[in-house]
């Protein structure tokens, strides 16, 4: 029975440095370079062409469900990926610790602090009474990251973040989207409250007194609500399995009824260990119809402005990661869920490259696996839901239009 791995490198795709070239096209790959030879590639938009695409849009589409219709706000997400439980009326957001001075957001990610330090930092917040039946709950995930939850009566989604998703801006406080939605007034003036309470309480906190960069703040975004929706077994008549380290991407699969395979090792930053990664995909091929695998440090590296760092991770990925995935004896998609270019340390709206490798996969002309070789593949620029339906196809899972 045919099956498939789908491998995402977040944020692979990037733009040439003064010499011509993208981390990816000056890493050493011989393991990809030789599938884009033997298969198929082109270049692929997980929203469309242009379109800045959010990891979290982003990966809806890549999983085959449209982001118009099925996108709960990033909170939600966050928290599924993170185990943790929702209640009906819960407002989840995505958090930031970060490091705020005067008034202003001077780093978003607060030195980009650890695992291990966030989880030190969170001891201090995990939760706080807010008043008027409300109450704020703090959960780390990976690294600066975590979700944070309001939970009381009467609150709503509709409301401006406290993450604006930039550096060396003024902290902005939270308003309602509509001045007349008293449910969207009552979340706004809890979670500046939130805010406020945090800030006081991680200015106390000793561990701060040694650090450059003071982890002294929670910055919020993506705020929604959880709903259940039609898994993808009912759906598609597939089963698929998921292998990440980050809580959203973990989250992205719950939601649309994915399988989450816990790997030791995992981590979601450049230590993961991708052998292990591997491993465990090909365990979870045995009993399911395609394997989602990420990896995140391409884009970390991207947004930290290191070329060199992302070169060399993409070429670990090739020599930890590939080998182990090439005895699945399936299907092989490689692409990234955007483009992040170094020099812009943000995700862009050029296309990412795309590989498909397996049987019956028709060969073209690529000879390498980057952005301009893929540029001149038979694929051509997928978009959206169509990656899913290709690899539906492939693993002969697609169903008919029409009779």
């Amino acid at each position: 029975m045919a099956k498939a791995i789908v491998l995402v490198m977040d944020g692979v795709g990037d733009l040439p440095d003064a010499k011509g070239y993208t981390p990816l096209s000056a890493a050493l790959k011989p393991n990809m370079d030789r599938l884009a030879e033997e298969g198929s590639t082109g270049l692929f938009s997980s929203i469309g062409r242009g379109i800045v695409p959010g990891s979290d849009t982003s990966h809806l589409n890549i999983l085959g469900y449209e982001y118009e219709r099925y996108y709960p706000g990033r909170g939600p997400l966050e928290a599924l990926g993170a185990k943790f439980p929702l209640k009906d009326g819960d407002i989840a957001f995505r958090a930031n610790l970060a490091t705020v001075d005067n008034g202003k957001i001077w780093d978003r990610r607060a030195g980009r602090i650890t695992t291990e330090e966030a989880r030190v930092f969170a001891k201090y917040v995990q939760k706080m009474p807010l008043g008027n039946g409300v109450e704020a709950i703090f959960q780390p995930t990976v690294e600066h990251r975590g979700i944070l939850v309001l939970r009381g009566k009467n609150l709503s989604p509709s409301i401006t973040p406290t993450d604006p998703h930039a550096s060396s801006v003024p902290l902005p406080k939270s308003l309602p989207l509509d001045p007349k939605d008293k449910a969207a007034k009552r979340t706004a003036e809890s979670l500046n409250k939130f805010t406020k309470m945090c800030m006081q309480k991680l200015e106390k906190a000793r561990e701060n007194r040694e650090r450059k960069r003071p982890v002294n703040a929670i910055i919020a975004r993506g705020a929604g609500t959880y709903s259940q929706i039609e898994p993808m077994f009912q759906r598609f008549g597939v089963r698929g399995a998921c292998i990440a380290g980050g809580a959203l991407y973990r989250g992205v699969a719950a939601y649309v009824g994915m399988d989450i395979i816990e790997v030791k090792g995992a981590t979601g930053t450049f230590e993961t260990d991708l052998k292990a990664k591997g491993k465990a995909a090909l365990q979870a091929l045995w009993s399911h119809d395609f394997v989602f695998v990420h990896v995140k440090a391409t884009d970390s590296f991207s947004h930290d402005g290191k070329f060199d760092e992302k070169k060399n991770f993409i070429a670990k990925v090739d020599k930890e990661l590939m080998p182990t995935l090439l005895r699945g004896n399936c299907h092989i998609i490689i692409t990234g869920d955007h483009s992040s270019p170094v020099k812009r340390r943000a995700h862009s709206g050029d296309p990412a490259p795309l590989l498909i490798w397996g049987p019956d996969v028709r060969r073209d002309q690529s000879r390498k696996f980057d952005e301009f070789a893929c540029g001149e593949g038979s694929l051509g620029n997928v978009r959206g839901t169509e990656l899913f339906h290709i690899m539906l196809n492939l693993i002969e899972k697609q169903k008919m239009c029409g009779t």
